[in-house]
C-alpha cells in the first residue's frame, strides 16, 4: 500500500500538465529572482526619440510610451507581479488558515462567530474591495517602491483569506473526528499539541492546493489594479502599468500591449493549471480514475 505522499507524487509525475506549468512558473520564479539571466538591458533608462518604436535590433519588443526598452520592462516586471502573488497568498493562507482551523476545531459558538465574520468578508469583490482600501488609503508622494508594494499585498490579504479558511475549516472537520485524534485527547493531549502535530499536518494539503491557483488570482488582481491606477505605482515596474500606458496606442503601436499581456496571461495560466495539476493529484478519487 503505498503512503498518501507517494501517491500523490506519483500522480503529478503521470500528469504532462504538471511538467509543462512547472517549467513555467520555475523560469517566472527565476526571471522575478535575478532578471539580469534574461537581459542586460537597463528598464529604467528610457529615450523619448524611440518612443513607440517597433521590435528592433537590441529591443526585440520595440520601446514603450518613454523610448524605454519593453523587452527589459517586461523582464522586470516579472518581479513585482511574482513578489505580490507569492506574498499574498502566503498571507491569506496564515490568516485563513488560523481561521478555518480554529472554526473547524472548537466548533459550537466559536465556529458560529468566525463563520459569520468569513461570510461578510467573503461577500466583499476581492478586485472592488482592494480598490476602495487602496483609494481610501493611497501611498505618499514619497512612498518607497516596496512600501507601495506591501499596500498592495496588504490589501489582498484583508480580503482575501476567506476562501483558505472554508476550505481549511471543512477539511479540519473532517479530520478532527479520526480515530487518532480522539486517541491523543484521550491520552491527555493539549488542543495545541493536537492541532500542530495531528489536525494540521493532515487538513493542510487542500489549502495547498487551491493556494498555488490563488498565486495566479492575486497575480491577475494587481496587474488589474495597477492598470486603473490604483496598484503599483511608477518607479514600481509592473505588467498592469505598462498595458496601462498602452492602452490609448493599441492601434498605432500594439507591441505596446501584447507582450506584457502575453507575458501575464502565461503566468497566471502556468499557476492556475500547476495548481488544477496538484489539487487532481490530491484528490484520491481522481487518483482512481
Amino acid at each position: 500500500m503505498r503512503r498518501p505522499r507517494s501517491a500523490v507524487w506519483l500522480a503529478l509525475r503521470r500528469n504532462p500538465v504538471f511538467y509543462v506549468a512547472g517549467l513555467l512558473v520555475a523560469v517566472l520564479i527565476v526571471m522575478a529572482a535575478a532578471p539580469g539571466l534574461f537581459t542586460d538591458a537597463d528598464p529604467s533608462r528610457c529615450r523619448l526619440g524611440l518612443s513607440r518604436e517597433g521590435p528592433a535590433e537590441g529591443a526585440p519588443f520595440g520601446y514603450n510610451l518613454q523610448g524605454c526598452d519593453l523587452y527589459a520592462r517586461t523582464v522586470y516586471g516579472a518581479r513585482a507581479s511574482v513578489v505580490v502573488g507569492v506574498c499574498a497568498t502566503a498571507a491569506v493562507v496564515l490568516l485563513g488558515g488560523m481561521i478555518g482551523m480554529t472554526a473547524g476545531y472548537f466548533g459550537g459558538w466559536v465556529d458560529a462567530v468566525l463563520s459569520r465574520v468569513t461570510d461578510v468578508f467573503f461577500g466583499v469583490p476581492l478586485l472592488l474591495g482592494a480598490l476602495v482600501v487602496l483609494v481610501a488609503f493611497p501611498s505618499g508622494a514619497a512612498a518607497s517602491p516596496w512600501e507601495t508594494t506591501a499596500k498592495v499585498v496588504l490589501a489582498l490579504a484583508v480580503l482575501g483569506w476567506t476562501t483558505a479558511a472554508r476550505i481549511m475549516r471543512a477539511a479540519v472537520i473532517q479530520v478532527k473526528n479520526t480515530d487518532y485524534v480522539n486517541a491523543a485527547l484521550s491520552l491527555g493531549s493539549g488542543h495545541g499539541r493536537i492541532l500542530t502535530r495531528h489536525v494540521l499536518p493532515n487538513a493542510v494539503a487542500p489549502v495547498l492546493a487551491w493556494a498555488t491557483i490563488a498565486v495566479g488570482t492575486f497575480i491577475a488582481v494587481e496587474a488589474t489594479l495597477s492598470f486603473v491606477g490604483i496598484g503599483l505605482q511608477p518607479p514600481v515596474i509592473s505588467w498592469g502599468t505598462e498595458i496601462s500606458d498602452a492602452q490609448a496606442y493599441v492601434r498605432q503601436s500594439p507591441h505596446m500591449l501584447v507582450f506584457p499581456s502575453a507575458f501575464l496571461s502565461v503566468t497566471v495560466l502556468a499557476f492556475v493549471m500547476l495548481g488544477d495539476a496538484v489539487r487532481t493529484a490530491m484528490d484520491p478519487r481522481e487518483r482512481r480514475a
